[in-house]
């Protein structure tokens, strides 16, 4: 939507501000990429606990609620931050990807601004083990 009203050059600005304040939130060991359009992967590869999870993904949240000021045009973005957990919900990386894809889309339908857990949106009949073992 930016790039059709304000530009792709605006378009750029957002994403690298966006790419700049989510790497704000996570440690120096941790990975934050762009995989594609306007959808970012964070990678924390030891977390101390699962929670860790979920403090990450509140501050990015609340970093991305801040208004993007990008050469006069004040731009607001809305997360939908999905999250799943090797090797709890999956052992592979694809199968990761898909999983937290799918909660990222719970969280949009929940109306933006919000994360959740794969575990949190697996259908009910799902098998209790992980879909990657």
């Amino acid at each position: 939507m930016v790039n059709d009203s304000l530009g792709h050059h605006i378009g750029d600005l957002l994403l690298q501000g966006v790419a700049q304040r989510i790497s704000s939130c996570v440690r120096e060991t941790d990975t934050v990429a762009r995989l594609a359009g306007d959808e970012f992967v964070v990678i924390l590869p030891h977390p101390a606990a699962l929670e860790d999870a979920a403090i990450v993904a509140k501050k990015i949240v609340a970093a991305l609620a801040e208004p993007f000021f990008l050469e006069g045009h004040e731009v607001k973005t809305g997360p939908s931050i999905g999250i799943a957990l090797y090797p709890l919900d999956a052992a592979k990386d694809e199968e990761l990807l898909k999983l937290a894809d799918l909660a990222m889309y719970a969280a949009k339908h929940q109306g933006r601004n919000q994360y959740r857990f794969y575990a949190d949106v697996r259908p009910q009949n799902a098998n209790a083990s992980s879909p990657g073992q």
